[in-house]
Formats: C-alpha cells, structure tokens, sequence
C-alpha cells in the first residue's frame, strides 16, 4: 500500500461525534448497497449512532482517532481489545475502520491503520483482528495488503437489518 496524500490522525473529540457519525452512516450504506444489492438499507436514526459515537470517544471504548483532510474528517477507526469470547488480553480488535468514498485510495485508510496498531501496541497487544462481511472485496484487499490473514473457520452469518450478513475474522502480529 502507498500513500499518495497525507493525512493527520489524531484521537476522536466529542465535537468529532457528529461528523463520524455521518460519515459511518454514509459508508454503511454504501457498502451494504454492494454487498446486498437486493436488501432494504438499514438506517439507525443519526441521533442513536450519534450518542453511540459520543460514548465511546468519551470514555474510550473503543478507542476512535480521526484522519483529517486540512479540517475536515475523512475516516476514522475505533479499536481497543478484542471483543471475541476467550481470546487473550493481549489481542486486540479493529472495531470499524471507515474512509469517505472521496478519499478511499489516497492513504487514508493506511494512516488510521498505523495510529491504530500504534494504540493497540501502547495497550500491549501483540495481535489484532478484525472483522469484515465477506461480500465486501475493497474492505478485505485493503486488510490483505495490510497483512490480515483470514480465518476460514471464523467465519459467520449476522443479522444486519432484515438482511444476513456473512463475515470473517481477519488476524494479523502487531509487530
């Protein structure tokens, strides 16, 4: 992967809440669209993804740093230890990783993946996964290139609105 902008990441700020909320909405529904053409968009009210957001930034679980272009936010990634039953206080977990459509490719991505391994290692990890609907090929390219291995036996059927969603765990070293 190379950069081709650069981009500043810094942690989330609560003033940061409205503008990652819409821009997780406005990515959801555009990935869902592609990977479940013929499914109804599930929309969660702005004001409940808004407080979800809120929350988290606020008592940082999940951790949320923010990739700026000059003002403005252009991605974002929420990450902290693993959620997954029985894994090790040493595994840690990309929670969501989203870039706005008009700057998917130009680095973003790369620089929220850089200040998140950087996060979970001051936390002490040694290992992240993450996990992606199998439907979304962009999503798994760009955790491939990053060196996420997927895990066949993980993977699993979600409920995603009215539609069901299959996902994969993908697992990488932080080192």
């Amino acid at each position: 992967m190379s950069a081709t902008t650069t981009f500043s990441v810094r942690p989330a700020t609560l003033r940061d809440a409205k503008s990652i909320t819409e821009l997780h909405n406005a990515t959801v529904c555009e990935a869902f669209k592609s990977a479940t053409p013929n499914a109804p968009v599930p929309v969660a009210a702005l004001e409940k993804n808004q407080a979800y957001w809120r929350e988290a930034i606020e008592y940082a679980e999940p951790q949320v740093h923010v990739a700026l272009d000059g003002d403005t936010i252009v991605g974002f990634v929420g990450f902290d230890r693993s959620r997954d039953k029985g894994t090790p206080q040493t595994m840690g977990e990309i929670w969501s990783i989203y870039v706005a459509s008009s700057h998917m490719g130009q680095g973003a991505g790369l620089a929220l993946w850089d200040a998140a391994r950087e996060g979970l290692m001051e936390e002490g990890c040694t290992h992240v996964t993450v996990w992606i609907p199998i439907a979304n090929d962009r999503a798994l390219r760009f955790h491939e290139l990053a060196g996420f291995k997927r895990e066949p036996s993980s993977a699993k059927t979600v409920p995603i609105g009215t539609a069901r969603v299959e996902e994969i765990r993908l697992k990488r070293a932080l080192s």
